[in-house]
């Protein structure tokens, strides 16, 4: 396998309390537009129904979750789909690229400008204290928003994802800073984002004690 870096090295981008590095383009070894139409084909893709602050709502996009580990998030469980060869030849090469770890992936599917993403943190406990994740995008660009969690003073950043670019988030970026994809007025293209995600399994709380 050739250096996956030859299509360009990483960029450290200057974001307070948080740890994130950019690769502009990366070496999948297949053309951007031929593989997204692949895993469009081969994708079971559901609308999940998720609860915030106590009410049910339909994700405004198409998601899937593939890999070793089942996932919670938002009132939903999401237990995996194996992975397909497409799939794991991407894993092993975000991998080399980032040199991290995965075992499983989330991909999320933006029909058109009227899908989105609210703001959020990827803060669960089977993500551990630190987690490192991977986004690979493909398709239209759209910005990737973030926003301090804590810091007024610190001003939301818009970080275009172009086709073919991957960003790492480590470090304290998930307990610092909230992201997220806003719908668009103009119309535009869809976009395929897959997040890969290392699960670590995590002991169901025990039951508290009584005495009968």
């Amino acid at each position: 396998m050739r250096d996956l870096l030859s299509s360009g090295q990483a960029e450290a981008l200057p974001l307070n309390d948080a740890d994130l590095l950019l690769w502009r383009q990366v070496d999948l070894g297949v053309n951007y537009d031929q593989l997204m139409a692949k895993l469009l084909d081969e994708t079971e893709w559901r609308q999940e129904q998720i609860t915030v602050y106590g009410k049910p709502y339909l994700q405004p996009r198409l998601s899937a979750w593939h890999g070793d580990m089942g996932y919670s998030y938002s009132g939903i469980r999401l237990q995996p789909l194996p992975w397909t060869p497409v799939l794991w030849r991407l894993k092993q090469r975000v991998e080399t690229l980032t040199r991290e770890q995965f075992n499983s992936v989330l991909l999320n599917y933006y029909r058109d400008h009227n899908d989105s993403m609210g703001m959020h943190s990827d803060d669960e406990r089977e993500l551990g204290e630190q987690p490192a994740i991977a986004s690979l995008s493909l398709g239209e660009t759209r910005d990737f928003i973030l926003k301090h969690r804590w810091r007024k003073d610190l001003k939301s950043v818009k970080l275009p994802l172009d086709s073919g670019s991957l960003l790492l988030m480590r470090g304290d970026t998930q307990k610092n800073w909230r992201h997220g994809i806003n719908k668009l007025r103009r119309a535009c293209g869809p976009r395929m984002n897959l997040t890969f995600r290392n699960i670590i399994p995590v002991a169901p709380p025990k039951s508290p004690l009584r005495d009968d």
